[in-house]
């Protein structure tokens, strides 16, 4: 689901994927299919030709060099094709509830407006905020600001009057240098 859920919103992606995984139960079933019939189960989601072509060949891999099973590092995830890092900390963090930093485009803009970091490339703002958050709350973390990021600290529109962090936030707070 990572990798179908790039540029494409939450709501699309869970409802094609409630189709998808009741056809396609493992890697080896995605890695077996038939591309074509497998990008037409895709054709909701946005780019999905691309999609289905990396994901079917994650899936080959995911076969080919590790049984079937999802790796368990990042630097193992980063590996397989349309993996990159915020993909394979999703991973780390939401299925197997492991320490990961996860730099999206929510979590990226929020960082930044509450100056926790001014870093444009999201692989050294991961760095950065694994240096400043403990790592026990790593996950959590980056799941608070991605959420915020989509409900209140919206790139366009911002709902700065509703928003609980305004005090810690120069964007907010009309001193944004």
């Amino acid at each position: 689901m990572a990798i179908l859920a790039a540029q494409e919103s939450d709501k699309v992606v869970n409802e094609v994927a409630k189709e998808f995984f009741k056809k396609y139960k493992t890697p080896k079933d995605i890695a077996d299919a038939n591309l074509e019939g497998f990008q037409n189960d895709l054709k909701r989601i946005n780019f999905y030709r691309r999609k289905a072509k990396l994901l079917k060949e994650c899936c080959e891999k995911l076969v080919k060099f590790y049984n079937g099973e999802v790796p368990k590092t990042v630097d193992e995830l980063v590996k397989l094709p349309g993996v990159g890092r915020k993909t394979a900390n999703m991973v780390i963090g939401g299925a197997y509830n492991l320490p990961a930093i996860i730099v999206d485009r929510h979590v990226h803009r929020v960082t930044q407006r509450i100056s926790l970091s001014k870093q444009k490339n999201p692989d050294k703002m991961e760095r950065e905020l694994m240096d400043i958050v403990p790592k026990e709350f790593w996950t959590k973390f980056s799941l608070l600001l991605l959420t915020h990021g989509k409900t209140i600290c919206k790139a366009k529109n911002p709902q700065c009057d509703k928003c609980v962090i305004r005090d810690l936030c120069a964007y907010g707070s009309g001193t944004n240098d």
